[in-house]
């Protein structure tokens, strides 16, 4: 029997709309939502961050998006202050539904994880040290090559190269700010002091708010240690290193944990006083670190670095931020949805291809292997910035399968 004009009309108009509302349903955008530091003490970082983000999630949508709908980045200014985190999460999670929690900094994602936790989402955390060790969520993951022993892992390194020095060392200094970061840092050193047989003859930490650092140099230069390890945020990493300098310290070897050191703008303000120091980092230009995809990376951000106002070098943070989309897109893809149950297990278990290697998470979500480097600053020769792109001015001293270079010693000359 031939259905009459008008219910095939009403058929066909119906079907008509569920195509479309199928259609419109599948172009709703997933949501990935996360602070970001644009203001305040870290906005250099986040800022850098969010270009690498940005970045990727352009390259994404231009190949069709993930499971056929298009990605967008959904996010808040943090203002480097945790009290605004809370807040901020609550927006993302209730009002913005995002699909996906992402977060940064030691010192502010530990105010989203009880909200994070809460609602069982899985988190993907861009550079912060530690941060999962006291909630063993399962779901949590951190993309910094920390390790599985992060409060140690910045001064074991620092310690396996002091060990090189001809005479050993035998004393340290500890010295950073009051604050997570450092704090943690600190920890670890104290305990790694030991099993590399240092005397630990100095062991502070000043607060945050400090300008003047000269007294601090003066009381470190009094204890006369052979090694000063500093754990430093960036405003206090440039005070300490002129302090060191201008107060001319004496010690073989001087850094090791200062965030801040990695920055074009920091390192080129210091210029030639930044010689001989010795101090973490993440990535830098060289013949061993040329991971597949990493150079049309760097020549994306760095064209698109001045005009975002971020750092013209991103060779510290940016990569292991693009990493950790790259690390969600492969979870998102092999899983085939947005279950955060299912992306945490095959995170789990997987091993990522990425621009800075490959990576393998551990059961706190770190990295199962540590992989920083510590480089010394050798030949700096005024603030032009060309010259740490090319110049090697940054060389790998640890550990042995990136070195590219001889410690230069003592610290002061």
């Amino acid at each position: 029997m031939t259905p009459q004009p008008w219910i095939r009309r009403t058929l066909l108009s119906l079907a008509a709309l569920a195509v479309a509302g199928t259609a419109a349903l599948a172009q709703e955008p997933i949501k990935i939502g996360f602070s970001v530091s644009l203001t305040g003490g870290l906005a250099s970082s986040g800022k850098a961050h969010l270009l690498s983000q940005q970045i990727w999630e352009k390259e994404t949508n231009d190949k069709g998006g993930l499971l056929g709908r298009p990605v967008k980045l959904v996010y808040y200014d943090d203002q480097t202050n945790a009290s605004t985190v809370p807040g901020i999460y609550a927006k993302l999670l209730d009002v913005d539904k995002v699909d996906i929690v992402m977060g940064a900094a030691t010192n502010l994602i530990g105010a989203a994880m009880p909200q994070i936790m809460q609602r069982g989402k899985m988190v993907m955390v861009l550079l912060a040290l530690g941060s999962n060790a006291e909630f063993k969520y399962p779901k949590y993951f951190q993309s910094a090559p920390f390790g599985p022993d992060p409060k140690s892992v910045l001064s074991d390194a620092f310690f396996e190269v002091a060990k090189t020095l001809n005479p050993r060392p035998k004393t340290v200094a500890l010295v950073g700010a009051d604050a997570e970061f450092s704090n943690n840092v600190l920890t670890g050193a104290r305990e790694n002091a030991k099993k590399h047989g240092f005397e630990i003859v100095y062991d502070r930490a000043y607060p945050p708010s400090t300008v003047d650092f000269s007294p601090i140099v003066r009381a470190i230069q009094a204890t006369n240690p052979d090694v000063v390890l500093l754990a430093s945020y960036p405003p206090d990493s440039v005070g300490m290193v002129r302090a060191a300098t201008e107060l001319r310290l004496k010690t073989q070897l001087f850094g090791g944990a200062m965030v801040g050191m990695q920055y074009a703008s920091l390192i080129t303000q210091l210029s030639e006083k930044l010689n001989r120091v010795v101090n973490y980092h993440f990535f830098v230009p060289s013949p061993k670190m040329n991971f597949p995809g990493i150079e049309d990376f760097l020549k994306k951000y760095q064209s698109q670095a001045a005009a975002a106002g971020v750092d013209p070098l991103g060779f510290y943070q940016p990569p292991f931020a693009y990493a950790a989309m790259q690390v969600l897109e492969q979870a998102i893809k092999a899983t085939g949805g947005l279950n955060d149950d299912k992306l945490a297990e095959y995170i789990h278990k997987s091993t990522f291809n990425t621009i800075v290697g490959d990576i393998k998470f551990n059961e706190l979500g770190e990295w199962a292997t540590a992989r920083p480097i510590m480089v010394q600053f050798q030949n700096v020769q005024g603030s032009g910035l060309e010259q740490f792109m090319t110049g090697h001015r940054e060389v790998i001293v640890y550990p042995p399968q990136y070195k590219d270079g001889e410690l230069e010693q003592p610290f002061s000359k």
